[in-house]
C-alpha cells in the first residue's frame, strides 16, 4: 500500500529525485528572485503596482481557500506579475477537473514547493539501539498549480477572488484591524521620537507618532515590520535576532521582517512597500551565496505573520492601551 501511495503521489506532484532535483529547485527559485531584485523589482511589492493586476491579498487555493505560505507566496506573486492575471486563486490540474472545469489546452503551470521532514526506518532503528533521538531528513517536492485565469468552466464561486473584497487602504489614519493585531501581540509599543526600531534585550517596539509619517498608512507598515522582528524573541518564535549591524545575519533578519510585514499588509488590505531598500545589496549577497536563504526567510516570515494573526484570533481582537514614551 505504501509503495502504491508513493507512486500516486509522484504522478500528482511530479518527480522528486532527491538531491539533484532539490538543488535545482533551490537554484531555480533563488535565481528568479535574485534576477528580480537586480532589476529593482521586489516580489513582495509589485503585484499591486500595475493596472489590471490581481487584488490585494495572499495567493490561495481557490478550492480550499487556504492561503499559500513561505516562498510559495513569492513564487505565485511573481507569476501574477509576469502574466498580469487578475486573481490570486490557484488550483492543481486535478482540482480544476474536480470542480467541474478544466485547465485550458496549452496553458503552462507554475511550480511551487512543499517542504517537510521524514525519518527513515533505518535511522529509527539506529537511534533506538544507540539510545538517541532519531534524526529527521528534510525533503522538498515540487508540484504544479494553475491560476484560475488559466481555467475554463469553473463555478462562479471559484472564479471570484475573495481578496477583491478588500478595499485597499492607501491613506488610512486609523486601521482598526491593524490596531487590534498590534495590541493583541502583547509586545510593548512605545510611541515617540523620530525613529522606528525593536529592542530585543528589552522586548519593546519604538514608533514615531502617526502624524510624523508622510502617509498615515506608513505607520502600520512600519509597525508590522518591527512586530515581525519582535516575534523572533526567545519567548515567542526564538529566531536569531541579536545580530551585529552590517552582518549577514542582520541582513537575513531584516529580510524576514520585510517579508513578514508584506505578508501581513497583503492580508489586511494594505499595499506592501519596501521599508528598507537600502539593504538590497546585502540581501543580494546573502541570496547569491546561499540558495536556501530565501526559502528560510520566507518560511520564518510566514511563521511570524501566522503567530501575530493567531494571537489576534485568540484575544478576539480586544484592544489594549499602547505604552507611550515619556
Amino acid at each position: 500500500m505504501r509503495q502504491t501511495s508513493n507512486r500516486r503521489a509522484r504522478r500528482e506532484v511530479g518527480t522528486t529525485k532527491p538531491s539533484e532535483d532539490r538543488a535545482s529547485l533551490y537554484d531555480e527559485v533563488t535565481g528568479r528572485i535574485v534576477a528580480e531584485l537586480e532589476e529593482g523589482r521586489f516580489p513582495w511589492v509589485q503585484p499591486w503596482r500595475s493596472s489590471g493586476a490581481a487584488a490585494l491579498g495572499l495567493p490561495h487555493n481557490a478550492l480550499t481557500r487556504r492561503s499559500y505560505s513561505g516562498v510559495n507566496i513569492l513564487i505565485l506573486w511573481g507569476a501574477v506579475i509576469d502574466q498580469g492575471w487578475s486573481t490570486q486563486g490557484w488550483l492543481t490540474f486535478r482540482q480544476a477537473l474536480t470542480a467541474g472545469g478544466h485547465v485550458r489546452k496549452g496553458e503552462r503551470g507554475t511550480s511551487i514547493v512543499y517542504a517537510d521532514r521524514f525519518t527513515p526506518e533505518a535511522e529509527k532503528d539506529r537511534a533506538r539501539e544507540a539510545g538517541e533521538d532519531a534524526r529527521a531528513i528534510p525533503f522538498l517536492k515540487r508540484f504544479t498549480v494553475f491560476n484560475v485565469a488559466q481555467c475554463d468552466g469553473l463555478p462562479p464561486d471559484l472564479v471570484g477572488d475573495p481578496a477583491a473584497l478588500l478595499e485597499p487602504c492607501r491613506d488610512c489614519d486609523i486601521l482598526p484591524l491593524a490596531e487590534a493585531i498590534i495590541a493583541a501581540s502583547g509586545v510593548a509599543v512605545r510611541i515617540g521620537g523620530d525613529e522606528a526600531f525593536y529592542v530585543p534585550t528589552r522586548d519593546y517596539v519604538q514608533l514615531p507618532p502617526q502624524p510624523a509619517f508622510f502617509e498615515p498608512v506608513d505607520y502600520y507598515r512600519t509597525a508590522l515590520h518591527e512586530l515581525t522582528h519582535a516575534t523572533g524573541h526567545e519567548s515567542r518564535l526564538a529566531r536569531k535576532i541579536l545580530n551585529p549591524f552590517g552582518t549577514k545575519d542582520y541582513a537575513r533578519e531584516e529580510l524576514v521582517a520585510e517579508l513578514g510585514s508584506a505578508f501581513l499588509c497583503a492580508t489586511l488590505g494594505i499595499e506592501p512597500t519596501v521599508r528598507h531598500a537600502d539593504y538590497l545589496a546585502s540581501w543580494l549577497q546573502v541570496l547569491r551565496e546561499d540558495n536556501r536563504a530565501i526559502f528560510r526567510a520566507a518560511s520564518a516570515a510566514s511563521k511570524a505573520a501566522d503567530w501575530l494573526l493567531a494571537r489576534h484570533a485568540e484575544t478576539d481582537g480586544i484592544d489594549e492601551p499602547r505604552e507611550v514614551a515619556a
